[in-house]
């Protein structure tokens, strides 16, 4: 199964180098089975020059600035059957690849596959508070999976789709600007086949989205929007504030 990696990037100069390593090092050996895409987002950074100093990472530019429009543009160039979506602030944890690709392998009918993320940059009692909120979501996401059957869930930034699934159907809801796309995607994937959200598929990831707004606010918006798209079908919070224009 050949692997694409979808990287978006707006203003990520900073943070997309280590990205990049964490995919090579887990990549190298593995030739033409992988592929590396890095949408430049509309930056006005030097994110294009930093994602085109990479060998074997190929820059797909989308000038709508919004991540679904980013999204939707790196499948579109992307050729594997397998698409992982990871953010340019992320980076693999050890053996990340080789558990994708042995989930995909065994499921036949999983479409789409996803972990939680390890905060880098908080500290351990703050970490606590994140493991609550997930043990939590894990919970919902049992239930809506196979109780009510009514959608699943997925992490945004890291999660894997299976190509002829995302086509059927019909790809990135580019309507939604930022909160409840990927709920909005595991509702939709979970309608064509097996969506699985596992704590062995983890991924470091920066805070600085919860450090700037505050973890709790953070965590109730993201449970309001969780449940307005599974039965609402669209999320509840339409803007949202893009921490990258900021420069505090």
């Amino acid at each position: 199964m050949r692997l694409s990696f979808v990287v978006p990037a707006y203003n990520e100069e900073a943070y997309l180098p280590a990205c990049l390593e964490s995919i090579l090092a887990q990549t190298g050996e593995l030739g033409d089975a992988v592929e590396i895409i890095v949408v430049n987002n509309a930056s006005s950074d030097r994110t294009l020059q930093v994602a085109m100093g990479f060998k074997g990472v190929r820059v797909v530019d989308e000038p709508r600035k919004g991540l679904t429009f980013a999204r939707q543009a790196g499948f579109a160039a992307s050729s594997g059957e397998l698409i992982a979506n990871v953010d340019s602030d992320s980076r693999l944890t050890e053996g990340w690849v080789q558990t994708v690709l042995a989930e995909f392998a065994a499921e036949p009918k999983l479409v789409a596959l996803s972990g939680p993320f390890i905060y880098y940059d908080m500290s351990p009692n703050q970490r606590v508070s994140v493991r609550i909120f997930y043990a939590i979501a894990y919970l919902v996401y049992a239930l809506n999976r196979w109780v009510l059957r009514a959608g699943s869930m997925v992490q945004g930034g890291n999660f894997v789709l299976r190509r002829s699934a995302l086509e059927q159907i019909g790809g990135f809801d580019t309507s939604i600007s930022f909160y409840g796309e990927d709920t909005d995607i595991a509702r939709r994937m979970n309608q064509v086949g097996d969506v699985k959200f596992t704590f062995e598929l983890k991924m470091f990831s920066s805070a600085r989205r919860l450090k700037k707004e505050g973890t709790l606010r953070i965590a109730l918006r993201y449970t309001i929007n969780y449940f307005w798209t599974i039965f609402g079908k669209t999320p509840f919070t339409k803007e949202y504030t893009d921490i990258r224009d900021s420069k505090g």
